[in-house]
């Protein structure tokens, strides 16, 4: 009788640990290191059943890693959390995303998420403009930019090198009031694009530029440090970056999987990204303190799949333009 009641009691132990048991799955990001802890641990406080493993590295270098994975089909992660679209397009083209039509997406901007539901905006990391308060005045428009009291002093960061300049290309030759003629416009005043956000916010901090076509964090942490400088959101809208998520079709853990997105959707997730200083997405969630609202600000979004397509004509066309 007694070890029919230990087996018995061996059993459920076992069944009870089973049904405990974390399941792990593994994320690649290029959020900071700081905030991908963050991110994680709050993930798994609210799934205490799911573990995630996670590597941090640049969105360029994660793809490399990818494409290696790939190519010796071995891929690792079965979430992406990275910076821009364009390179979670070419996985998608490539058949490398799984789609998750029943993403909680309610409420949320379209042009905050993939068509198809392949990847997901979790945060608008958006560019406008940002102007020296002591040399400049505030302007309406992206395109009352193009005037002769501008000509040399608009700092932009260059496509070819910068990812967020590379998106902001893209929606902006895609917005017909916008559109390429914006940049043959910076050509003609003698503006060469250069480099990446950092110097292009000292430039218009320090007044060697009156104006710069600068991420709103950047601009925002320079007038918090006490730089002459605030940020515009321009009347036809910013482009933005959404740190997107997305869920590799090779997934053995795909409901975990889903589990994570839904994370970075909800409403907890969303006052994550706040607390970590950026704008969030869903509606109702506050902005942090001294940022732009959301529902302040239009959002340019554009058709990542033609993107991908066009991209090296994109890229070639502006090194025209510039002479570059």
């Amino acid at each position: 009788m007694k070890l029919s009641m230990l087996a018995l009691a061996t059993v459920s132990t076992l069944v009870f640990t089973a049904a405990h048991a974390e399941e792990t799955i593994t994320l690649y990001t290029s959020q900071p290191p700081e905030q991908a802890q963050e991110t994680v641990d709050a993930f798994e406080a609210a799934n205490p059943d799911i573990k995630v493993n996670w590597t941090r590295n640049g969105t360029s270098a994660l793809m490399n890693v990818m494409r290696a994975e790939i190519e010796a089909g071995n891929i690792q992660p079965d979430v992406l959390l990275v910076a821009d679209p364009i390179n979670l397009g070419t996985l998608k083209a490539d058949g490398h995303l799984m789609a998750y039509p029943e993403a909680p997406v309610d409420g949320y901007d379209k042009a905050a998420y993939d068509k198809d539901m392949t990847f997901f905006g979790t945060k608008a990391i958006t560019t406008g403009i940002a102007y020296n308060t002591e040399i400049a005045e505030p302007v309406e428009s992206w395109n009352d930019l193009l005037v002769e009291d501008n000509r040399g002093m608009i700092a932009v960061p260059s496509p070819l090198y910068s990812g967020a300049a590379l998106n902001h290309l893209h929606a902006l030759i895609n917005t017909p009031e916008i559109g390429w003629d914006f940049y043959e416009g910076l050509n003609d005043l003698d503006i060469v694009p250069e480099g990446g956000n950092g110097p292009a916010t000292k430039a218009v901090a320090s007044g060697m530029a009156k104006y710069a076509i600068i991420v709103d964090a950047n601009t925002l942490r320079a007038k918090a440090d006490g730089s002459p400088v605030d940020y515009i959101a321009p009347q036809e809208g910013v482009s933005f970056i959404g740190e997107p998520v997305a869920i590799m079709s090779t997934t053995e853990h795909a409901e975990a999987a889903k589990k994570f997105v839904d994370f970075l959707l909800s409403q907890e997730g969303q006052e994550l990204v706040a607390a970590q200083g950026n704008i969030p997405l869903l509606p109702g969630v506050a902005a942090p303190e001294g940022y732009p609202d959301l529902s302040s600000m239009k959002l340019i979004g554009y058709d990542v799949d033609d993107a991908v397509k066009n991209n090296d004509q994109a890229r070639e066309q502006f090194a025209d333009i510039f002479g570059l």
